[in-house]
């Protein structure tokens, strides 16, 4: 059950991204699946790292993060979450450094998650955030999207 803080179309993202994370559907996120995951996505972590931020949320010892850890990970406002933030921004934007995400480096990252989709769906998801309406996300955009 998913906590009752959430709205419904956030309790339906972290759903659907722990999914992403539980690669073999059985309800957990092991410290395998997790860094295969970052490894997906660009991000190399060392198993030990994995194991560690299981460790940090894990609420029944059991060295898997089940849906109400990831949960709790996924709202931790804890230190360096605006770094974690900042660092998850800088590998959805197409050109380093441009300041913004466009719908071609959308679709290059979800693609690389296993995401297919159209330029033309990146940009509907892009304008349901794009605050001044330029077809881009920039951070400031991106982090209202994730908080």
């Amino acid at each position: 059950m998913s906590p009752p803080s959430l709205s419904s179309r956030r309790t339906d993202d972290f759903r659907e991204a722990f999914h992403r994370f539980d690669a073999n559907g059985d309800g957990k996120i092991s410290s395998d699946e997790l860094k295969s995951f970052l490894a997906s996505a660009g991000e190399e972590v060392a198993l030990e790292e994995a194991e560690r931020v299981i460790g940090a949320v894990d609420s029944d010892g059991d060295g898997l993060m089940d849906y109400g850890d990831f949960v709790r990970l996924m709202e931790k406002d804890g230190s360096g979450g605006d770094e974690d933030l900042r660092r998850a921004f800088e590998m959805f934007e197409a050109e380093k450094g441009s300041g913004c995400i466009t719908p071609k480096g959308l679709q290059r990252v979800l693609s690389r998650l296993g995401d297919v989709r159209s330029n033309e769906e990146c940009a509907a998801m892009i304008r349901a955030y794009d605050l001044d309406e330029n077809g881009v996300l920039d951070y400031h955009e991106f982090h209202r999207m994730m908080t």
